[in-house]
């Protein structure tokens, strides 16, 4: 197949992936919609299905192939392909301070301790990704004061990011700048336990706004030093807070509003105030968010990812109809726990469509899979995706 931009030869001379980036999220019509492949760590493709696809268009797989993330495996793109298959974002990822996390082998396991003192274990055997099993604040005897707390303005934590932004900034690519860690809620949940943190919200709010302002400040610091570093060439902020499952939110939009929105809202203030208003604030939430969605715009989010378009609540026809003056939707262009792994090509081209169909007009739309492609994933599908982004865009 033929990865060059179909859309080249309509664009002025001069006119950039940041041009076309900065368009959409300024509900302009871009010319060509935007497409993201791997500038965040939830809109990346798992390093199984990256060497399959690599394979399929160059003949070998690749000898090697770097991680942008560990537990969830996910490849580093060469930035060739990425050119090739005309994708416009750079994703500018923080490092781990060095001696922060350490791997292993348990049993039937590999098994790692990430810097917050959670573990993680994968199948030697069959193994996809790593996932957590201990978490180092659970139970009912904890000590928050006595807790090793990573240091969010840590100066390790921006090792190479000069590197990577000279990098897109020629290439004039999006950037997009990743935060320190998984959202306030979750990084709560993860490190007391789902069940004893969702008990704490209900039963012990106190205690459970003591450990989510810890995250935040420690959000704070990183974002503070990360954008007076880089914060002139950052066109997107991007952060994540899981809120939703399959079929409705996780918590009760009271208790989102009571409890977690006030430390949103004072996240995304900091953020749009440190580079006056010119960086848009970019959520990561999976699942059924409808309810909470207005309380998000409130709260600053300028870009919603991912577009669970297989939830409950989630038709992007209804998003981009009540919510798409307010709202840049990043993703939501093609269902990824059935369509795209399970799917015909031509099933997959036609998801594309009416993605784009239901989401693109008037801009807004930043095109890119719901959450990060998976290992089961054929690469048969991933080109007939990219074929019909190019065909409709």
């Amino acid at each position: 197949m033929n990865l060059a931009r179909h859309d080249s030869d309509n664009t002025q001379e001069g006119y950039t992936s940041a041009h076309r980036l900065l368009d959409a999220l300024n509900h302009r019509e871009p010319q060509g919609i935007p497409f993201d492949l791997g500038g965040t760590k939830v809109t990346g493709i798992h390093i199984e299905a990256y060497k399959n696809l690599m394979y399929t268009l160059y003949g070998e797989y690749p000898e090697q192939t770097p991680l942008v993330h560990f537990t969830q495996q996910l490849a580093e793109p060469d930035t060739k392909l990425l050119d090739e298959l005309g994708v416009d974002t750079m994703g500018l990822f923080s490092a781990i301070p060095p001696g922060k996390t350490s791997t292993g082998e348990q049993g039937e396991y590999y098994t790692c301790q990430d810097e917050w003192n959670l573990r993680w274990k994968m199948p030697k055997s069959g193994g996809l990704y790593y996932d957590m099993f201990y978490h180092p604040l659970s139970g009912t005897d904890y000590d928050i004061e006595g807790f090793d707390w990573p240091l969010g303005a840590d100066p390790h934590r921006f090792d190479g990011l000069c590197e990577q932004l000279v990098q897109a900034k020629s290439a004039g690519k999006g950037i997009v700048l990743g935060g320190v860690c998984a959202g306030i809620l979750e990084m709560s949940m993860w490190l007391r336990g789902f069940e004893d943190f969702l008990l704490d919200l209900a039963l012990d709010p106190e205690a459970a706004c003591g450990l989510m302002d810890r995250i935040l400040g420690i959000k704070l610091a990183y974002w503070d030093t990360a954008l007076d570093k880089f914060g002139d060439h950052i066109l997107v902020a991007q952060e994540a807070d899981d809120l939703g499952t399959q079929t409705s939110s996780l918590v009760s939009p009271d208790m989102y509003r009571k409890l977690i929105k006030p430390r949103h809202k004072k996240l995304f203030d900091f953020i749009k105030q440190k580079t006056a208003g010119k960086t848009k604030v970019f959520l990561h939430s999976c699942g059924n968010i409808y309810e909470l969605i207005p309380d998000l715009i409130d709260a600053g989010v300028d870009i919603l990812n991912p577009v669970q378009v297989s939830a409950t609540g989630m038709e992007t026809a209804r998003l981009k109809r009540e919510f798409g003056d307010a709202l840049t939707f990043w993703g939501g262009g093609i269902d990824t726990q059935s369509v795209l792994p399970h799917g015909s090509s031509q099933e997959v081209k036609d998801e594309v469509r009416r993605r784009i169909d239901d989401l693109a007009p008037e801009g807004g739309f930043v095109f890119t899979t719901v959450h990060n492609i998976q290992a089961d994933v054929p690469p048969e599908n991933i080109l007939a995706m990219i074929e019909a982004l190019d065909e409709f865009r």
